[in-house]
């Protein structure tokens, strides 16, 4: 069955039956509600009924959307106190709640009544019918179909706000480490492809002086072979490689606690490699 506000309320307090499709009608006649309710009494999708909230006008119609942000569907009448209620009812939707999820169906009692190409294209409306059109069959297919483009929608928008707050996370972290570890990118060469900037602050050379040139430019003493073969060695052997060097810098001499990490491909070929280094102490 459907369900009415109260119920939806009370559905949603159960945490073993997932939220209902919350859709929205708008409409000034009320029969078209009852109608409308009636026809999609039995509809299920995903496992999910529907919800439905009410609006006898445009006006009203923004505010349930509101209050309501979650509406995956609005059944639009286009003509209530004015003859293009329903449009700019659709226009607020877009530009002024910045709602780019909620799927929008028009619907007018005006046989005949056509729609500009625009409206579809700028309002982002996914159907338009004739009230006299929309049959129970026809109406269940629209609601369906809009429903499915609402839960698409809505997937990717979370995809990308787990994705978004996920680098906001990373650069974080990453801010927290180059505030106390010099960072370096070299590629399979050695040679270096980025440097965060307490790395450039200790090496007294820019980001752009340091692209491009091995770690002489900073490190001029060659790596005692035995130091070099440990970490070809650990590094080919297990991706990673830790330990203390001692090194003069520009800033003076330093020793310095290093920690190398392979980044590799998905055929597990290095592509190159993460350097960190924090300060020790002078011994």
């Amino acid at each position: 069955m459907f369900l009415n506000d109260e119920e939806a309320s009370s559905a949603g307090a159960n945490a073993a039956e997932p939220a209902p499709w919350r859709i929205l009608i708008v409409d000034d006649d009320v029969d078209v509600h009852v109608v409308t309710k009636f026809a999609l009494s039995t509809t299920n999708f995903l496992g999910r009924r529907l919800s439905f909230f009410h609006a006898y006008s445009a006006k009203e119609g923004l505010a349930k959307l509101r209050d309501t942000p979650d509406v995956a569907l609005i059944l639009l009448d286009v003509m209530m106190e004015t003859p293009d209620a329903g449009l700019r009812l659709a226009r607020q939707v877009r530009e002024t709640l910045h709602n780019d999820l909620v799927r929008i169906v028009l619907r007018t009692g005006q046989p005949g009544q056509a729609l500009e190409h625009s409206i579809i294209v700028d309002y982002d409306i996914s159907d338009f019918w004739s009230k006299t059109d929309l049959t129970t069959r026809k109406l269940f297919t629209t609601v369906i179909a809009s429903l499915r483009a609402y839960a698409t929608l809505a997937a990717a928008a979370q995809a990308r706000n787990d994705a978004l707050a996920e680098l906001d996370r990373a650069r974080q972290v990453q801010a927290a480490v180059d505030h106390h570890a010099m960072v370096l990118t070299l590629d399979l060469h050695g040679r270096i492809l980025d440097a965060n900037p307490l790395f450039c602050h200790f090496a007294g050379l820019a980001r752009e002086q340091l692209r491009g040139r091995d770690l002489h430019a900073v490190h001029r003493q060659p790596f005692p072979e035995a130091l070099a073969n440990d970490i070809r060695v650990a590094l080919a052997r297990d991706g990673s490689w830790t330990g203390d060097i001692n090194t003069t810098l520009p800033a003076g001499p330093r020793r310095l606690h290093c920690s190398v990490l392979a980044i590799k491909n998905s055929d597990g070929a290095a592509q190159h490699y993460i350097a960190v280094a924090t300060p020790l102490p002078p011994a």
